[in-house]
């Protein structure tokens, strides 16, 4: 059985006084969670602050991008080997909003991956669809293709191992959540093109979260379905009590 991940991804938000008293309280409040894994995923600047204040909780911390150079002349940028030097374990790769804004591309994300698992961090692979291509009837065309694309030519060694998460851009802070049918539906399809990329040992072994709007009053129903691992969660995950809910979901 594969073993749940709850994570946070903070997105630019909290100012440094707000991270050290939400790391206080959700530490306590989480201290006994033990049979499934808990991430936050910070802004840069609060990594190190938050590695230390949760040490010796469940709670592992992992970076929202970095660059898939492990040195160089590249201004603004963060590499694998300098996450690694203070203990991140983790790393968001093609967010949504990443892809929309920024520029990130299939070819760039399988950079970025190649470089994650080249440093020892667990890259956390966000592939998922616009409502434009949803209503196009292009939901399993674009996971297809990101997955195939971003995972190109990786062969995963027995030690590493990623994480998919599957974010419906169109229900991405909207307040709109993909329905648990809709969710498991195109999880199911992301296992069979895992499948067919990395074969059907390490399909069955990788995690798959959902991530869109994830709430308390949603992450149990989503939870009870056959090939949702956990959530990536966005703006719930501001609010240490939120959190703690999604962290318990009920099965």
């Amino acid at each position: 059985m594969r073993r749940p991940v709850i994570a946070g991804n903070w997105k630019m938000h909290m100012e440094l006084d707000e991270v050290t008293n939400y790391a206080s309280r959700f530490g306590k409040a989480i201290s006994d969670v033990k049979d499934r894994d808990i991430i936050i995923c910070p802004p840069f600047i609060y990594l190190r602050t938050l590695i230390e204040a949760l040490q010796g909780t469940p709670v592992s911390i992992g970076a929202q991008m970095m660059y898939w150079e492990d040195k160089g002349a590249y201004t603004g940028e963060i590499s694998g080997p300098m996450l690694r030097s203070i203990g991140v374990e983790y790393v968001i790769i093609g967010h949504s909003e990443r892809r929309q804004f920024f520029g990130e591309t299939d070819a760039t994300v399988n950079r970025r991956v190649k470089a994650a698992l080249r440093n020892h961090i667990n890259p956390i692979l966000c592939v998922g669809e616009t409502l434009k291509q949803r209503e196009a009837s292009e939901t399993f065309e674009v996971i297809d293709r990101q997955l195939t694309q971003g995972l190109e030519g990786l062969e995963l060694k027995p030690t590493e191992s990623i994480i998919v998460a599957y974010e419906p851009v169109w229900a991405i802070g909207t307040g709109k959540t993909a329905t648990p049918g809709i969710a498991q539906e195109v999880h199911e399809r992301i296992r069979n093109v895992l499948s067919s990329i990395l074969g059907a040992k390490a399909s069955g072994e990788i995690r798959v979260l959902y991530g869109g709007s994830v709430k308390p009053d949603n992450i149990d129903e989503l939870m009870r379905q056959k090939d949702i691992d956990g959530a990536l969660v966005g703006g719930a995950s501001l609010d240490p009590d939120s959190f703690e809910r999604i962290v318990r979901y009920k099965e």
